[in-house]
């Protein structure tokens, strides 16, 4: 007892700091989200900003395409992460080198991959020129639209490319826990290949790979940087139309900004509620 009181306190100053400030701007952002405004003369609390935002159109298209934006890369992410588990898991030639190849955008920011992704994938990008190049399209502005577009897809090769290490290495480390003991039973068992994926190592796969989804959807959905570098202007994703309306001009629109940015946090510490949840079973069983 006496030993766990003395870790507390020497982590309590680093813990204080973190705290204090999240909660700080937590709480800050919520009575901001809420009207008070001394700046302004606005001290008296209401739920105009939650209503204006509620009853606007951009709010929900908006949310609509983060929703998208963030489910359509999870799931593509966690598919192609357990694909590349499997084969992960396998000794071939080679192996130590793909398998560090596989890690290595781990270390990689968010920024540099979307102008990688911008440089690549863009009108006037390597892949629109290398096309134009085997005559495949007249112009490179022929080439399709994959940024700035309606259906985000340079946002979501991002996201693809940067999670699928993240997935697939929690996925790796389940397997070597899980062995292969399970997998043999049931192949003695006249299972196919695939029933035994299907009915044996899937489920046994399932809470990790539910929890390490479950934080790239948390990710995704409150990330800033990638919808505003490779999104299209209208509409915009939702952390990029709270920013907006943050800087805007007109300072009456910051309690609908730090509304928004409530309606993010909530909607994140659901999916950090589950994941916790989640994780405390897995423990459990």
């Amino acid at each position: 007892m006496l030993e766990r009181w003395k870790i507390l306190l020497m982590l309590s100053p680093s813990l204080l700091i973190i705290v204090g400030l999240f909660l700080g701007g937590l709480f800050l952002g919520l009575i901001g989200s809420l009207g008070y405004m001394p700046l302004l003369g606005k001290t008296d609390l209401n739920f105009n900003a939650y209503q204006n935002i509620l009853s606007s159109e951009d709010f929900y298209l908006s949310f609509i395409l983060t929703l998208y934006i963030s489910l359509t890369s999870t799931v593509i992410a966690s598919v192609i992460a357990v694909g590349a588990a499997l084969i992960l898991r396998r000794n071939f030639v080679g192996r130590s080198v793909i398998n560090f190849l596989f890690q290595i955008n781990l270390t990689v920011p968010h920024l540099v991959g979307a102008v990688g992704i911008l440089y690549l994938f863009s009108q006037s990008g390597f892949f629109a020129r290398l096309a134009y190049e085997f005559d495949l399209i007249a112009k490179p502005s022929e080439f399709p639209a994959f940024i700035y577009d309606p259906l985000a897809i340079g946002i979501i090769l991002q996201y693809v490319w940067k999670e699928v290490p993240f997935i697939g290495l929690i996925l790796l480390a389940n397997m070597q826990t899980i062995g292969r003991d399970y997998e043999a039973t049931a192949r003695t068992h006249g299972a196919t290949p695939w029933q035994s994926f299907r009915y044996v190592l899937l489920p046994l796969l399932s809470p990790g790979l539910l929890a390490a989804a479950m934080i790239v959807f948390a990710f995704t959905f409150g990330a800033y940087e990638m919808p505003a570098l490779l999104g299209q202007n209208y509409p915009a994703a939702l952390p990029v139309l709270a920013y907006q309306s943050f800087t805007d001009v007109n300072l009456n629109a910051r309690p609908e900004a730090l509304a928004m940015a409530m309606i993010i946090a909530f909607l994140s510490a659901i999916m950090i509620f589950g994941y916790v949840r989640l994780m405390r079973r897995y423990v459990r069983t």
